[in-house]
């Protein structure tokens, strides 16, 4: 298996699903809390990423969220933004990632008197300046940015117009995040509305929290991938009126497909898979029974991304070596998630194929 962890750490990968804000480093939190007199509840790096993953291994919502209260906190200054995006490139790419696309919400920046533009052009010059530096030292990264909206907030139509202003300046995307639960994709019908008219395109997370209903939601706004997505499989129903189980593949009987299961599966849209943090907040068992397994089989569109990596302790790299010790998985498995990944990145066709051709293909070749 160290074989193939460094096989797959050389390879070339692509992310679709990397929040800002759970994705910095441990030590950057506790230098930017430090400069604006921010408590933390740990006092060295190795110990607040600890406290981090232990709250997000706790099977508690609540405790959960409550690291996002810190970073939140730390994030409401042009300065702490620039460099959280800069570093996350940084990371990625160490990571062999050649394309990243980083999320975030910068309604949630603006409580220091920040607008959501200035938040924007912080980001994005961060992300440029870390696509620089580590072009500079050899591993060459294409980086965008995706505008999130806050699904219990009133923000979205503000958010959409922010995301649209800036899209010749690095923003590829838009989303909406937070609670499934309550807050339907359909309550922003006029930012997606606005989005679709200008053709800009947009992911959804939806399948995360709520099952097939939440999917159907993000669909009927027009969202062209899913982030997480795995509980369409509770539309899929293998013999009697039984689910298609994770893992359970569909060799005992011929599955049948829902509506909204066969609406993603015959027009191939693309799932944002995020396995550890999955495991994290309840929505699947484990890896070794996580839904993806069982969704690859039947023939879904699948990528694989790590979520808040500070949260989930892993890499991509990381959630590959997940999937390949508990699930099974192999290097044919990954390339073609990696494949399927830069074919779902909101990037033009022309660089799409050069990346292909040149940097993502003879990365792979076994």
């Amino acid at each position: 298996m160290s074989d193939l962890r460094e096989r797959l750490t050389r390879a070339p990968k692509v992310v679709l699903h990397d929040h800002l804000d759970g994705g910095l480093r441990a030590s950057t939190l506790l230098e930017l809390a430090d400069e604006i007199g921010h408590d933390l509840p740990e006092s060295t790096p190795e110990a607040l990423a600890a406290w981090v993953q232990r709250q997000a291994d706790s099977g508690s919502l609540a405790a959960f969220l409550e690291p996002f209260s810190h970073t939140t906190a730390v994030l409401q200054t042009p300065h702490a933004l620039e460099r959280v995006a800069r570093e996350s490139v940084l990371d990625l790419a160490a990571d062999g990632v050649v394309v990243m696309e980083s999320r975030f919400a910068p309604e949630l920046s603006t409580a220091g008197g920040l607008s959501i533009e200035e938040v924007l052009d912080a980001v994005l010059a961060g992300l440029h300046a870390g696509a620089a530096e580590a072009a500079d030292a050899g591993r060459p990264i294409r980086v965008g940015a995706i505008v999130c909206a806050m699904r219990q907030a009133d923000r979205s139509l503000e958010a959409a117009r922010a995301a649209l202003s800036r899209r010749d300046a690095g923003v590829v995307g838009f989303d909406i995040a937070g609670p499934e639960i309550g807050f339907p994709a359909t309550d922003h019908a006029e930012a997606f509305a606005l989005l679709r008219s200008e053709l800009f395109p947009f992911t959804v997370h939806a399948g995360e929290a709520v099952g097939p209903e939440s999917v159907a939601q993000a669909l009927a706004v027009g969202a062209s991938r899913l982030g997480h997505g795995v509980r369409v499989l509770e539309d899929v129903t293998v013999g009697g009126d039984d689910s298609a189980t994770a893992g359970s593949g569909h060799a005992s009987a011929r599955p049948h497909f829902g509506r909204v299961a066969s609406y993603v599966r015959d027009r191939q849209v693309p799932l944002e898979v995020c396995p550890r943090s999955n495991t994290q907040t309840g929505t699947s068992p484990s890896i070794a029974g996580h839904q993806v397994t069982a969704l690859r089989d039947l023939g879904f569109t699948i990528t694989l991304s790590s979520d808040d990596r500070l949260w989930t302790g892993t890499t991509l790299t990381d959630e590959m070596v997940l999937l390949a010790e508990e699930a099974g998985w192999g290097w044919d498995d990954f390339r073609q998630v990696t494949l399927d990944a830069l074919d779902a990145a909101f990037i033009g066709q022309d660089e799409r194929m050069a990346l292909l051709e040149h940097v993502v293909l003879p990365g792979w070749t076994d």
